[in-house]
């Protein structure tokens, strides 16, 4: 009965969406228009749940190109007010378009010449009079059952939201170089444009022990390293296996001696690997997907090359560029 019910939301609020595309005309490109003439900010306001997705909004233009903050219409009139310009545009988000506090917020705006654009529900109301541009976000229904919890409005508003940001981005040519500029800490694209070979562990740092040591050897080199695992070779310096921390705490718990136990009875036989030349996103993406942390870097009959660990991916560790 619970699949059902949300199906039934699902549909309900898809509806909605469509019913938002089909109101879509002319106002919706001279909003477009008023954002690009704005040599300064685009303002976001609302209150309640449009307020939420006001801030999400916000959040989505600012990553694609186009400057924007979010005002709370209470605030702004206890002094942040102060942060909006006469050049901004203002976007003002009410389904009912009769929000109390919002539309106090209007007559400052006006006084300061602020251009407004309404996103509401009712293309008669108060807000959408004093706005310059509106956009209708009526919904046939709401998916709440008492029809009082905004849900399909919601859903409509952020998604057509999404719709302003994405034609300002067209508009903008913003591109991807320019999204990666906006996420610095977001820097992790930057990461996994490189080739493995520019970021995996050579040499003496690679946590590495022979096939043929002792299992306490092993044990030192993942204690000296402190990398998480480390790799099994033969004499030819081919991959033979992996050993891991939980390999050692599993062997532990089972009461196993260290001491007596064998490397090929504790390694990872056909460990998963990736080469030099692929990327460094595709080295996350088999990460993900095999839910591991560490992987070896291999050429030709599984040569050992590298090493790499998610850490170094993610950031979270020092990523290394070899010279």
């Amino acid at each position: 009965m619970s699949v059902e019910q949300a199906k039934e939301v699902l549909t309900i609020e898809a509806e909605g969406i469509l019913a938002v595309r089909d109101h879509l005309g002319e106002e919706f490109v001279r909003a477009v228009d008023l954002i690009m003439e704005c040599p300064t900010r685009l303002v976001i306001t609302g209150i309640g749940k449009s307020g939420i997705v006001g801030q999400k909004i916000s959040a989505t233009l600012n990553s694609t190109g186009t400057p924007s903050f979010f005002l709370h219409p209470v605030e702004a009139m206890h002094g942040d007010l102060g942060m909006v310009s006469s050049s901004d545009v203002v976007l003002a988000i009410s389904y009912s378009g009769e929000t109390m506090e919002l539309n106090g917020l209007l007559g400052s705006l006006r006084e300061r010449s602020v251009r407004v654009i309404a996103m509401t529900g009712n293309p008669d109301s108060t807000l959408a009079g004093c706005a310059d541009v509106t956009l209708n976000v009526h919904v046939p229904r709401e998916a709440c059952p008492l029809g009082l919890a905004p849900t399909t409005s919601t859903t409509a508003t952020l998604a057509l939201g999404d719709a302003l940001a994405v034609a300002l981005l067209k508009r903008k040519q913003f591109r991807a170089e320019d999204f990666r500029r906006n996420h610095p800490g977001g820097s992790l694209g930057e990461r996994l444009k490189v080739a493995v070979r520019e970021v995996m562990l050579t040499g003496s740092r690679i946590p590495l022990v022979s096939d043929q040591a002792r299992f306490t050897d092993a044990v030192a080199e993942l204690n000296e390293k402190n990398f998480g695992a480390v790799v099994v070779v033969d004499d030819r310096k081919r991959l033979r296996g992996i050993i891991t921390d939980g390999d050692v705490r599993r062997l532990i718990l089972a009461h196993r001696s260290l001491e007596d136990s064998r490397i090929s009875e504790v390694m990872t036989e056909e460990p998963v690997t990736i080469t030099r030349d692929l990327m460094a996103a595709d080295a996350l993406s088999i990460m993900q997907s095999r839910e591991i942390t560490v992987l070896p870097v291999v050429g030709e009959d599984l040569v050992l090359e590298g090493i790499l660990h998610l850490h170094d991916l993610l950031g979270k560790g020092e990523f290394r560029f070899l010279i």
